[in-house]
């Protein structure tokens, strides 16, 4: 039996590419959402309006009140790999932007039907893309105040074998919440506005980033009532934020967020060191709650790891490692040295699951040392 012929090698078509590069960066709505508000911030936004429709599977709508994009760029802004905010290897190595691929505009516009709109301050009016299903048309005025507007309808509606993996209308709204909650305790100077199915459902107020009522509205008055803030800079390497107290503990690993220059990573090395600084403060299968913040200067941090940009990989990641770990045992230790043997008992016996726990008798964050 003759083997077939082969197929020649061809350049793939542009649409098919962008659906390709989609699988990477387009899991769920929440993906779209947290693409379109992070270009919202790095645009230089201080309010973001969210609207979702059906768990944003029907409609995703972001408005913003950034800098905008010129008309004649709005074509550019979905073609892959077009991007404001690198432009050499150097600026690579060392971004501080949350976006910086150009491949999330282009992506999410081929699997939907995609509309641009967007005004510069000093321009007379606006102007607005439509694309449909990766299909480009001509840039139009329209009326639009100063800022952008991204919206995405029927996400997946030409790729059914993706759509059909996506779960029902309450969880996918439950993976944006999260998201949601995430960017909001690390840019607490952005306003953010949630509405779904035409009612408004969230709105975090702008505020300082050691504010207690964005750490309360995010993850309750009992984590706010148990956080230490931690706040220590050693080797270049400072890390800043809050951990709860011991006998605040989790079944799972719902309230552990972790920013690396601002960026929500998740990171083995990290989740090890802080597992390891409570080890022996935490019954086996109890899990820390904390809100980190690690900063350090970007060239020792690559960002360029992952599509969708959850992961970073640490140039040294030895010394990030030993550092987290002992900031957080000299934290932890101070707070059970300001607990009884009886307190620390009961605390542990009896781990909060965000819901009965009081804050340690006479105990703040100031007597810690870390404020």
């Amino acid at each position: 039996m003759n083997a077939p012929d082969p197929r020649p090698i061809r350049p793939l078509p542009e649409i098919l590419i962008n659906q390709i590069a989609a699988g990477e960066v387009v899991e769920r709505p929440a993906s779209v959402v947290k693409e379109l508000v992070e270009n919202a911030i790095d645009a230089g936004a201080s309010r973001v309006d969210i609207e979702l429709e059906e768990g944003g599977v029907r409609l995703i709508r972001i408005r913003d009140n950034g800098s905008g994009i010129a008309a004649e760029q709005l074509p550019l802004a979905v073609s892959r790999h077009a991007t404001s905010k690198i432009a050499n290897l150097d600026e690579l190595e060392a971004v501080a932007t949350l976006g910086f691929r150009g491949e999330a505009l282009p992506s999410i516009a081929s699997v939907s039907r995609f509309t641009l709109s967007s005004r510069r301050a000093h321009d007379e009016h606006g102007s607005a893309l439509q694309i449909e299903g990766g299909k480009i048309g001509e840039v139009t005025p329209r009326a639009h105040a100063p800022g952008t507007t991204v919206e995405v309808r029927e996400l997946f509606y030409n790729v059914p074998a993706r759509r059909k993996f996506l779960r029902a209308e309450r969880t996918e709204l439950g993976h944006i919440e999260e998201w949601l909650r995430s960017l909001a305790l690390a840019r607490p100077d952005v306003e953010l506005r949630v509405s779904h199915n035409g009612k408004a459902s969230r709105r975090y107020k702008p505020g300082d980033l050691y504010s207690d009522v964005r750490l309360a509205e995010t993850l309750g008055e009992d984590f706010a009532n148990q956080a230490v803030r931690v706040d220590h800079s050693s080797a270049g390497l400072r890390l800043h934020g809050w951990i709860a107290q011991p006998h605040y503990s989790r079944a799972s690993t719902d309230q552990q967020y972790l920013y690396v220059n601002g960026r929500s990573v998740r990171d083995r090395s990290v989740a090890h060191a802080v597992k390891m600084a409570y080890g022996d403060v935490l019954y086996h299968g109890r899990q820390p709650a904390y809100v980190l913040f690690l900063e350090l200067d970007p060239t020792r941090v690559d960002v360029n790891v992952h599509p969708a940009k959850h992961e970073v990989r640490f140039r040294d990641s030895r010394l990030v490692h030993d550092f987290v770990y002992r900031t957080l045992k000299d934290a932890l230790a101070d707070t059970r040295a300001g607990m009884t043997a009886q307190e620390i008992g009961a605390g542990a016996a009896h781990p909060a699951e965000g819901g009965s726990a009081s804050a340690m008798p006479g105990a703040t964050a100031s007597s810690f040392g870390y404020v």
